[in-house]
Parts: structure tokens; sequence; C-alpha cells
């Protein structure tokens, strides 16, 4: 015991030696100075300025240098006057003052005691309403003192607070950008060393902050991201409500290095914050965001912090969670694309607040800004990710959102939409959405509905999907449904029913009649080529999926069913109806099949090719009709069954429409009707045996079209008539020629020289038609009218007319030769040219009857 306390005796006396030669020392240097510190006080700028620096040599550029204690007892007894030249009107006084202090605070242990001199002039020079100092590299160097102080002294700044805090708040919105980042710099350092004096006082701080937080430099925004992490973390939690909007705009920040911030600092937010939990709803999607930046570096960090933000949220919810966590199953499947499952955590956290985060972000996708929509839509797809299954009792507000994203101008915000869709596919039972798709899709015609149903059908998978093929199918080929105009729908709906195909594959075979009516139904109302060709691919494909060698046998299956299908409607067709327009389609594509169901088709064109019905629909139907007489062999006639129905094809459709009626449009009628009838014959289906009952009725009808105002239809008619004169030659008696050839003759003076030299062909086949036992001295009267008639264009202007009409009367001089030389002879004279009468005199006296 009494050597113990000898010990501390001894050492006491040791240390008021110590303290007597730092104090010898110190006083040494001070009297030094003692007129270097009187200088500082002088008038002359010079003499101040010379002043300082000679302190500084004489205290700091001693060598060996000064010890602690005495640096630190000097400074004690000059800081007062140094401070003095902080306010020095010479910049390089206040320059040389403080960078002095600088110097000396890192070198001495206890920086508090200067404190209570030092603080006060740095608030008067930097703490006020207008900032003292005017230099902005002085400004900077004080903060950097500051910055060292808080360093140097730790906790010990804690009362002075108020003084950080007041200096703090004016220096974060000073104009020099590296003011702004130091004085950030500082605050970090100050909120982690002392939070606990700093907790009471951050709030002050906030606004400052997130006045800098858009600044134009990119450095000065990432220093105030990190800032206000640090001032959330260590200080008062209130303003975070607050702070969120702002740290969500740097999302879209054009530098990456701010964006990184925002990552790291959500993500330890997310980690540490105290009070986390309640602000997961408003976190999270900022650190997804992250997730899908376009920086790889963003992404893996995003992506590493979140994992670590799940496992944490397991280890703190071990308990809650410990049944998933105790059996885990394994045969989960990842959606393609990915690698990997979200852990737990995540997964619970995402589950937990998709309540709240769904709403805001569906509203995020119909932004009016572009980028807000984009990293919407991004954040979607990893938000689902993580969802999982839980998505399902969303399932009507993200639809409706998607619907309504899907109609966006920017191409990325849909196709991410779609990649979303296509993950609800993937997680959401077919069960349960299609309880919410396929009514809307009844319900509006609506292509936006149409493509998030593709995407889904294309995401889920095809064993699941199976059970409801029916369902799908039974709407795609709903008349409300595949029945629309739009050529933007019809793309959709025929993507949609691709993706069904696809998926379905060998279990659509059950549903082929919906998918070949959907599919029809889209080449029907399609009036773009491109769009029909598609359909004609995705019939291709449907008949593979279905083991059929090409589309043909699938109209072979189902073209009955689909006329079956129109039987209810025909009758009542306009040319508006769809069904005519799916009668038209089918016909046409339907090739060697349409012969097998001529019964139910030619009932279809005869009723609505009666002369009651809307000109138009009849316009379009001939038109049908001329297409399928063009190629018989390949559609009407392929069966070798439609020479059964020429009569009544000629007799109730064509005979019927040739009749005379007023306006453009039964003009146009009476055209098509006569061109359908040249295409049978043409076809070679007329024969003489088939059209004997019906001759004279129809002879009466194409002479009546020869007056008809359309030249068209005139010249049509005429090669009718010639083809009928030439298939009916047999069964043309004198009466049914006689009664045609006044026509004839008054179209030789028809407006058009394409009509005349059609006449004269049909006045060929016409003498084709004499016999033998023909009576010309009892018809004598009507051959005269035919010569004379023929003659007077034997002198036509026209050469080749003449010419015409020159073969024809060669043709018709063998009935009665007398008679027409008789007309020759008289008519010679008359014509400029007698060329043609000579050599039909010739012509006509080489005839052996021509004697008599």
């Amino acid at each position: 015991m009494t050597r113990t306390f000898q010990n501390e005796a001894l050492l006491d006396t040791l240390d008021m030696a110590s303290v007597e030669d730092t104090k010898a020392k110190a006083t040494e240097i001070l009297q030094g100075i003692a007129r270097q510190i009187n200088c500082l006080s002088d008038d002359n700028r010079t003499t101040r300025k010379r002043a300082v620096d000679g302190i500084r040599k004489a205290i700091l550029g001693k060598q060996p240098p000064l010890e602690k204690e005495v640096l630190q007892e000097v400074l004690n007894h000059i800081v007062k006057s140094i401070l003095k030249c902080f306010n020095d009107p010479v910049e390089k006084c206040r320059e040389l003052s403080i960078s002095f202090i600088s110097d000396c605070i890192p070198q001495i242990d206890r920086v508090e005691d200067i404190l209570p001199y030092l603080m006060p002039t740095l608030v008067q020079r930097l703490g006020g309403k207008e900032i003292a100092e005017p230099a902005e590299e002085l400004r900077l160097s004080m903060i950097e003192m500051l910055n060292t102080i808080v360093d140097v002294s730790k906790k010990k700044i804690g009362p002075y607070m108020d003084d950080m805090i007041q200096i703090l708040q004016r220096t974060i919105v000073d104009p020099y950008p590296e003011v702004k980042k130091a004085s950030c710099k500082c605050t970090s350092a100050v909120a982690k060393s002392v939070p606990e004096h700093f907790h009471l006082q951050s709030e002050q701080l906030i606004a400052p902050l997130l006045h800098t937080i858009s600044h134009q430099h990119s450095r000065v925004r990432v220093v105030c991201v990190q800032t206000i992490g640090d001032v959330l973390q260590f200080g008062n939690h209130k303003p975070m409500e607050n702070v969120i909007s702002h740290i969500a705009q740097r999302c879209f920040d054009q530098a990456p290095t701010v964006r990184m911030a925002v990552t790291e600092v959500v993500g330890h937010w997310l980690l540490d914050f105290v009070d986390r939990y309640s602000y997961h709803h408003k976190l999270v999607p900022l650190l997804l965001s992250g997730m899908t930046d376009e920086l790889p570096d963003i992404q893996e960090k995003a992506s590493k912090l979140w994992k670590d933000i799940g496992a944490k949220y397991e280890e703190e919810n071990e308990e809650d969670l410990k049944d998933q966590m105790d059996f885990v199953n394994a045969e989960v499947q990842v959606p393609p694309g990915q690698t990997e499952r979200p852990n737990l955590g995540c997964r619970t956290i995402i589950f937990r607040n998709l309540t709240k985060i769904l709403p805001g972000l569906m509203n995020d996708l119909g932004d009016w800004t572009a980028p807000n929509r984009i990293m919407a839509s991004k954040l979607l797809y990893t938000l689902l990710l993580n969802a999982e299954d839980h998505t399902t009792q969303h399932m009507q507000k993200l639809l409706a959102g998607m619907y309504k994203a899907c109609s966006d101008d920017e191409k990325e915000v849909v196709e991410r939409v779609l990649k979303s869709a296509e993950l609800v596919g993937f997680f959401v039972s077919p069960e349960v959405y299609c309880k919410l798709t396929l009514p809307t899709i009844k319900s509006a015609q609506n292509a936006y509905v149409l493509m998030v149903m593709t995407s889904i059908v294309k995401g889920t998978q095809s064993e699941l999907l199976k059970p409801h093929l029916d369902k799908i199918c039974d709407t795609l080929a709903h008349p409300d449904v595949c029945r629309a105009e739009q050529v933007s729908y019809l793309n959709q709906l025929l993507a949609c029913t691709d993706a069904v195909i696809a998926k379905g594959g060998q279990d659509c075979k059950e549903f082929s009649l919906q998918l070949f009516t959907t599919l029809l139904n889209i080449m029907a109302m399609s009036n773009i080529e491109e769009l029909k060709q598609q359909v004609k691919v995705s019939m291709n494909q449907l008949a593979e999926v279905l083991g059929l060698e090409n589309s043909n046998q699938l109209y072979e299956l189902h073209t009955k069913q689909v006329l079956d299908s129109l039987k209810g409607s025909y009758e009542q067709w306009t040319n508006y109806s769809t069904e005519r327009l799916i009668f038209d389609t089918l016909l046409t594509e339907a090739g060697p099949v349409v012969g097998e169901y001529l019964d139910d088709i030619i009932l279809m064109l005869k009723t609505n090719l009666h002369p009651d019905k809307d000109p138009e629909l009849r316009l379009k139907l001939f038109s049908l009709l001329s297409r399928l007489v063009t190629s018989t062999g390949n559609t009407l006639n392929s069966q070798e069954k439609f020479g059964d129905f020429v009569v009544v094809v000629v007799r109730d459709m064509i005979i019927a429409n040739c009749v005379w009626y007023a306006g453009r449009t039964a003009a146009a009628v009476r055209t098509i009707a006569v061109s359908c009838l040249w295409a049978l014959f043409q076809s070679g289906l007329l024969t003489n045996e088939r059209l004997n009952s019906i001759l004279d009725e129809l002879l009466t009808q194409l002479i009546s079209l020869l007056e008809d105002d359309v030249r068209t239809t005139r010249l049509v008619t005429c090669r009718v008539l010639q083809k009928l004169l030439t298939v009916c030659s047999e069964s043309f008696e004198p009466d049914r020629l006689h009664k045609m050839y006044m026509e004839l003759l008054k179209r030789m003076d028809d407006s058009s020289d394409e009509i005349r030299k059609a006449v004269a062909k049909t006045f060929s086949a016409f003498f084709n038609c004499f016999k033998e036992d023909y009576d010309r001295q009892l018809y004598k009267a009507h051959l005269e009218e035919i010569y004379k008639g023929l003659l007077v264009h034997l002198d036509d202007p026209d050469p080749e007319i003449q010419e015409a009409v020159f073969m024809v009367l060669k043709q018709a001089a063998p009935v009665h030769p007398t008679l027409l030389r008789e007309y020759v002879q008289v008519v010679k004279h008359k014509h400029r040219i007698p060329k043609y009468c000579n050599q039909l005199l010739e012509y006509i006296n080489g005839l052996p009857d021509a004697a008599s």
C-alpha cells in the first residue's frame, strides 16, 4: 500500500513538471510572436498579412514540430486574435488565418478548447441570412475546416449542434457547387458522429437538401442523395414521407451515378431504417426499379440488395414464415427467361404490400410523361415476378390497367406490359383470368383487351390451359367478337387465335370449328390483303396441329357447318350483312368443296339475287358468282353437278336481274348479270338441251339489253348473243331469228365501234342458224331489211367495219343470192369505195343458186 502511494506521488510530480515545461515553452513562443499578434490589428493590410504569415511560420514552421501540448497552449492564447482575421477586409489575410487554424486543428488533442470561439466565428461568416464571406474558395475552406473539426472532435461536437445546423442550412444551398458537396459530406459526418444530438434538429436540413437534390451537377446530386440517406437514417424519421417523392424523381436521372446512389440509399433504408416496415410499400418500388435499369452495374447492385433485404426479412420473421421455410416446394417452376426464384422474404414483402403498391403503379402507367410510364411498365414486370400467384386477388385492377397501358403511344411501354401479361398467364390460374377477360372480350370490341389476352395465353402452361380451351374458343368465335371491321382489332384477334392454336396444339381438335370460324370471319371482315394472307398462314397452322395435309381439308371439314349456321339469316341479308361477307369468303376460299354443297349454295344465291333485294347486295353476289363460274372446274362444278343447276341460275338469277330499272345501281346490276351469263357460256356448261326450255325468255331479255344505256352492257350482250346463236343454232327457228335482226341492225349504228364490230360477229353466228329449208320467198321481206341494213355499213368510214360487214354479207349471200345481188347493184354507185361491192358481186355470181 505504501509503495502504491509513493508511485502515485511520483507520477503527480512528473505531470506537474511536464505542465510547467509546456507552459515555459509556450510562453517562449508567445513572447517571440507578441509583436505579430499586435500587428494583426494594424491599419496597414500588408502588415496584417505579414503578421499572420509570421505567426504561421513561428508556430507551424518550426523544426522539429512543436509538441501537441505546446501547440495547444499557444493556440488557446492566440485563437481570439487569429479569429478576428476571419473578418479582415483583405481576402488574403482571411485566407491565411483560415488556413492556419485548419492546419492546427488536426495537430491538437483538445479541439473543444477553441470551439467556444471558433464556432461563433464560423456561424457569423457562414450561417447568416446573407453569407458574410464573399469568396467561394474561402467558404469551401471553412466548410472543410468544419469537416475536420467533426472528424477530430467526434461526440464533443454535440454541444455545438445548433451552430452546425445553422451553418449547414445555409451552405447546403450555397451557389458554389463545391461548397454544396462539402456541406453534404459534413452533414453526413455529423449525423454519424452524434446521432443522439443530431436527431433533435435534423429535420431542419431536409428542406435545403431537397432543394439541392435537383442541382445541375450530377456529383452534387449524388452527394446530396447520400446525405439524405444518412440524415434520415441517423436523424428524425418523420420527413421520410416528404423525401420519398424527391428520391423517386432521381430514379429517372440521366446520370448513372445518381441512380446508383438512389439504389444504394434506398437499399440501406430497407435494410437498416428503424421504421422500414411502415415504408415498404413506398421504398420497395424504388429499389425494384433499379433491377430494370439500363446499366448492368445498377441492376446487379439492386438485385443483391433485394436478396439481402429478403434474407433479413426472413430472419426477422422466422416464426411467421417457419412453415413455408421448412416445407419448400421443389417442383415450383420459374417463368421462361428466369434462372432462379426470388427468396421467400422478397416474395412475402411484395405479397404483404401489393395492395398498397399496385394502385399507384396503375396510375403511373397512365401518367402524362413517357419516362414515368416506361418506368412503371418496367416495375410491373419485376413486381409480378416477385408476387407470383398472389397476383390472383388483384387481377381485376391489374387487367384494367394493362388494357389501358396497351393503348400507349410508347412502343416500349406496350412491349413491357405484354411481357408482364405473360407472367400473369404463368402464375394465375386460367379459370381466374378467363372469368375476367372473356366477358370483357364479348362486351367490348377492344383490340387492347385481345392484346393482353394473347400474351396471357402465351404465358400459360399448355396442360393448365387445356380444360379452358372450350370457353376461350367459343368466345373468339362468338359473332360479337369476330365480326368487327377495325383492322387493328382484327390483327389482335388473329394474334390471339394464333396463340391459342400454338399453345393448345392437338388439344384444339375438338374446337377446330370455332377456330376455323374465327379465322374465316377475320378474313371476311378485312379489306387488307396482307391480313388475309396472314389468316391463310394461320389456317395452314391450324390444319397442321390437327394433323391435316393443308387448309383445303379444313374447308372439307367445316364448310357444311358454316353454311348451316348461315341458313337462319340468309333471307334477311343486306349489303351490310356480315353473314354475306362470310358467305362470299367461304365460297371464294373453299375451292373444290363448293361443288359438294350446291343445294344450299344455289338456294342462298337465288334468294338474295331476287330483284326485290338490295341492288348493292345483288352486285356483290353476282361478282362472287362470276368469280366462281370463271373457275368453275375448281369450284361449282368440281363434282360435275353444277350442270343440273345452270338453268336455275340463268332463269331465276340472271334473267330476273336483266329487267330494266332506272338508276345507276340497277344499270350496274344488269351489266354484271349479263357478264355472269357470258362467264357461264365460257365455261361450256350451257348447252342447247339445257337452254331450250328458257330460250324465248332469255332471247327477249337479251334483245332488250341491246338498248341499254351502259356501253359495257350492250357490248357483253352482243357477245352473249353470238354465243347463244352458236350454242343453240339448232333451236333457232325463223320466227326467233326474225325477232332479233332489227335490234342487231340498230346496234350497227352504235356510238361505239367496238360494239359495232361485235354485232358484225353476232351476225355471222346469226346467218349460221339459217337452215336449208328456210323459205326465202315467204320471208323475202325480212331478208330485204337485213340486206339493205348491212349494205349501208359496207361503205362505213372505218375499214375494219367494212371488212367485217363484207364477211357477214358473204355468209348471208347463200340464203338468197339473187336478192342480195339486186340490192348490191342498186347501192353500188352510191358507195364511195365500190371495191367491196364488186368483190361481193363476184362472190355471189360464183354461188350455185346465183343464176336463179
